[in-house]
């Protein structure tokens, strides 16, 4: 690495290192969900979704995961896919919420294998899929969750067969484009944005 970049440096790292996020996993509250890692006590009477995300991209507490939860919450019961599913926290949410048959996909092998573990984990039923969702075939579903950034939430929607979708992984002040959809909600959160879109 030096040969290649004269001013790197180096320095030991602490052991522990490879655990000391679950310091920083707090468990959330969204779409009256209760979100939380397995070592955290669930509150008496709580619809609960426990969340260990291991190598997986996905705690449940960024904003654009909370906020996709918070609107899910508010729609149509139906089929749902999780397009992009990383530790597979939202496509367990909306299982939690009604939401069925729910389909999660994912590119990464190692989010697949975390999101199966996150459903048995909860006892939900969510097909798990290992796939490309901006190249491989998707199935129709009545809505689809999308969160990831700006860029290929776009492809995929110009790709997508379904009657709703809900959308984030971008900031407040950017907004879709999305020919053949129309904006019916929108929920903002720390300065991160998250979209209900019709298709027409």
């Amino acid at each position: 690495m030096r040969a290649a970049f004269d001013e790197a440096e180096s320095a030991p790292v602490e052991p522990g290192w490879e655990d000391r996020w679950r310091a920083f996993h707090r468990p959330v509250v969204a779409g009256g969900l209760w979100i939380g890692p397995p070592w955290e006590p669930v509150p008496a009477g709580a619809h609960a979704v426990v969340i260990d995300p291991g190598r997986a991209f996905g705690t449940g507490a960024h904003p654009t995961t909370r906020a996709c939860i918070e609107l899910l919450a508010g729609l149509e019961r139906g089929s749902c896919l999780d397009a992009g599913c990383g530790s597979g926290v939202v496509a367990v949410a909306a299982a939690r919420l009604g939401f069925a048959p729910v389909v999660a996909v994912d590119v990464d092998p190692a989010a697949v294998e975390t999101a199966s573990a996150t459903a048995r984990l909860n006892h939900v039923a969510v097909d798990v899929r290992l796939a490309d969702v901006l190249r491989d075939g998707l199935p129709e579903t009545d809505l689809v969750v999308v969160n990831i950034e700006l860029a290929a939430v776009e492809q995929l929607l110009a790709r997508l067969v379904a009657r709703s979708a809900v959308t984030s992984g971008y900031l407040a002040h950017e907004t879709p484009s999305a020919p053949g959809w129309e904006r019916t909600g929108r929920l903002e959160l720390e300065g991160w944005a998250a979209d209900v879109l019709t298709a027409l």
